[in-house]
């Protein structure tokens, strides 16, 4: 495979992953509705914010039902549960090299 197509590979992948989910966005599921603040898609930065070991990218989110929503992270892929409510600024997915 070529090696320049790889980066564009994953930066659909999380562009599917992530869903609608850009600044701006409000969604709304199970666990209450949000609107997101950032979308971070440095994986190092991911994955502090995730506290994890690997991360490929993270939204910052803020639950608009809570009077003191503060923000926090995620990393849980859009699925059929979530629901757009409003549309996000049109920010395209650029994933930095690991």
């Amino acid at each position: 495979m070529n090696p320049t197509v790889i980066p564009a590979l994953v930066a659909a992948s999380v562009d599917r992953e992530v869903g609608p989910r850009r600044p701006g966005a409000i969604y709304q599921n199970i666990d209450g509705r949000f609107e997101v603040l950032a979308l971070v898609t440095d994986p190092r930065e991911a994955a502090k914010l995730l506290r994890r070991d690997s991360a490929r990218w993270a939204v910052i989110v803020r639950d608009t039902l809570r009077p003191d929503g503060q923000p926090f992270a995620i990393g849980s892929v859009w699925t059929t549960s979530d629901h757009l409510i409003r549309e996000g600024k049109p920010t395209p997915v650029y994933v930095a090299a690991a």
